[in-house]
């Protein structure tokens, strides 16, 4: 059993062993389909620009380049993003050259991670009281309509911080107007209240429903962000909650950070509007914007007026992809709905044929000023409207939006929309890069960090303990090899606090092998035989080294569970580290010395 275990970890931890290349990986995108004619092109293209191919791989819907160095590889990707075009996501990556007998059994190096690796890390703040807002929004929307619906007249519907008041002429139209909105808005508590001889439906968001709205909100950020990055096609991110409201992106390998920043921060987003066709555009703009119509201005600074009802959202929109629209040849983006979406958009479309609707782009963006001394960051939301249209026919799941300047801003906007909204808007608080120089640097110290830890332990078992202290640094090496092995086969993420997870193991592990021969060495001194001291020493240091080796676990098992980034990595190998290590200094060296002194006359052992 414990030659089959150590052939096992001997040959998936073996991969680890061959050199990382810099590499590229390609797969299509909106239905492009990666062949060997897509395999010649990006040939042909990197052979006139003279960047040299290490290795080249066809297979899984994918093409994999393997390079020389790094400065090659980005040269590499400008090249076959213009030879290739847009249709195809070209991410960055490190690749080793594994041996195909070993990939056919699974066996696949560990990932590394941001400060191994290197790449980018980022820190995004998700503003919370917006996530408040825009749903006080769409409730003040949807409570405007309901009222509508259901015949209640009423003066005005407006809206405050965290509530969403109605004003009405009677008491009792007022108060079915509490018994409907109640009933159709059960997580909101409705009172009525009566002011200045006005009679009112106050709708106020409680602080359960508030934590309820950040909460998601932060999960849906997540939630994007994660689907952007990965429509991107980085390879190995990390994206996770840190605290309440901030969300950490670690995004290993990444080579260009601005293209990286650019689309995490993006807020892009559509709502479609119909046109206020019945008020006067030129009273809009001296300031008298009739209730329920908003004033906007479109892309070459026209005023329209729009009505404030949003028909559909970026978030009911389930899929998008960029193109050309047939009739005008400009980029355009085709739009998928979810079924709440088309209906609510067949309804409208059918019941305004011939009328105009609008389609808005919602940004908000970033920009940094001086004031006073002092570096301030302003949030800027930019809406503007891309494209208006009359309505020909009712439609509803699938449709188009025209309007938009160019390829790339149709492919980026699709993008967006294809990874879903945020539910609130981001800033981008903290960015850290870091160079795969750096990266390697950090590689090198960690194995010399544990070449070290383990050349002093074996030194000093060798001279303390003798034969015995040499099995003991066996059980050591081969404790490291089953470490790695087993990252390797559960493919996780080696960071710098993981390779200090090792570095612990190291010492810990020899700590058993240290409670068992000293119990040995008692025996010896009492009296008994060789054999039987062995035998009493392994057997009576058991439940010593068990209870030890539990306690940590348990630590281990509380660090992953309550920790995050840095110290999961820790935990893991710690963890990982115990079992091996109990296995190695336990089992191992007890077949190991049964190999030496079983079934043999020993008058002395060397210990």
């Amino acid at each position: 059993m414990v030659l089959f275990i150590v052939l096992i970890g001997l040959i998936y931890a073996l991969p680890n062993v061959f050199d990382q290349d810099p590499a590229m990986e390609i797969s299509g995108n909106r239905g492009a389909e990666v062949s060997e004619a897509t395999l010649s092109t990006a040939l042909a293209a990197l052979e006139a620009e003279n960047l040299p191919v290490k290795s080249s791989e066809l297979g899984n819907g994918k093409l994999l380049f393997r390079f020389a160095d790094s400065e090659t590889q980005l040269r590499a990707k400008e090249t076959l993003e213009i030879a290739l075009g847009g249709d195809y996501t070209h991410a960055l990556t490190l690749s080793t050259d594994v041996p195909g007998w070993l990939r056919g059994m699974g066996a696949l190096p560990m990932y590394l991670g941001l400060d191994l690796r290197g790449g980018i890390h980022v820190l995004i703040d998700v503003d919370m009281d917006a996530a408040v807002a825009q749903s006080m929004e769409r409730y003040t929307g949807d409570i405007r309509t309901l009222l509508r619906n259901e015949k209640l007249r009423y003066t005005r519907v407006s809206q405050e911080v965290d509530s969403v008041i109605a004003s009405f002429k009677q008491a009792d139209v007022r108060d079915k107007a509490v018994e409907v909105v109640q009933d159709e808005f059960r997580e909101l508590p409705i009172e009525p209240v009566d002011n200045g001889g006005e009679f009112q439906l106050v709708a106020k968001m409680g602080r359960n429903e508030q934590a309820a709205v950040k909460k998601f909100a932060l999960e849906q950020n997540i939630t994007t962000l994660r689907n952007r990055v990965n429509a991107l096609g980085v390879s190995e991110p990390i994206i996770q909650q840190q605290g309440e409201r901030r969300i950490v992106v670690q995004l290993p390998g990444a080579q260009d950070p601005a293209r990286l920043k650019e689309l995490l921060g993006a807020t892009a987003t559509l709502e479609y509007r119909l046109e206020d066709t019945e008020h006067s555009i030129e009273d809009a703009v001296a300031g008298k914007v009739p209730v329920g119509s908003k004033l906007y201005k479109t892309r070459d600074g026209r005023p329209i007026l729009l009505k404030k009802r949003v028909i559909v959202t970026g978030n009911q929109i389930t899929d998008a992809s960029s193109g050309f629209d047939q009739r005008s040849g400009q980029p355009a983006v085709f739009v998928n709905l979810d079924s709440q979406g088309a209906r609510r958009m067949r309804n409208v479309t059918t019941e305004n044929v011939g009328k105009p609707m609008a389609v808005v782009f919602i940004e908000t963006r970033t920009e940094t000023e001086m004031v006073d001394g002092n570096k301030v960051v302003r949030k800027i939301p930019v809406e503007e409207v891309i494209s208006v249209a009359n309505i020909l026919e009712p439609f509803g799941r699938r449709f188009q939006t025209t309007g938009l300047d160019t390829t790339e801003e149709a492919r980026d906007l699709a993008l967006l929309l294809r990874a879903g909204a945020l539910a609130a808007p981001i800033e981008i608080v903290e960015e850290r890069t870091i160079g795969p120089s750096l990266g390697q640097d950090n590689i090198d110290q960690g194995f010399l960090s544990v070449v070290i830890g383990l050349l002093f332990v074996m030194f000093f078992m060798g001279i303390y303990y003798k034969v015995f202290g040499l099995v003991a640094n066996l059980a050591l090496v081969m404790n490291m090899v089953l470490i790695v092995a087993i990252l390797s086969m559960l493919q996780a993420t080696l960071t710098l606090p993981g390779i200090a997870g090792i570095v612990l193991t190291v010492g810990m592990a020899v700590d058993a092998n240290v409670l068992i021969f000293e119990r040995i060495r008692e025996e010896i001194d009492i009296g008994n035989t060789p054999q039987a001291s062995i035998f009493s020493g392994y057997d009576k240091a058991l439940s010593t080294i068990v209870d030890a080796n539990v306690t940590t676990l348990i630590a281990a098992v509380v660090l992953f569970s309550f920790g995050t980034g840095p110290i999961k990595g820790f935990a893991v190998t710690l963890f990982i580290g115990i079992l091996t290590s109990m296995f190695t200094a336990i089992l191992g060296t007890r077949s190991v010395i049964n190999l030496i002194y079983g079934g043999k006359r020993v008058q002395k052992l060397a210990i």
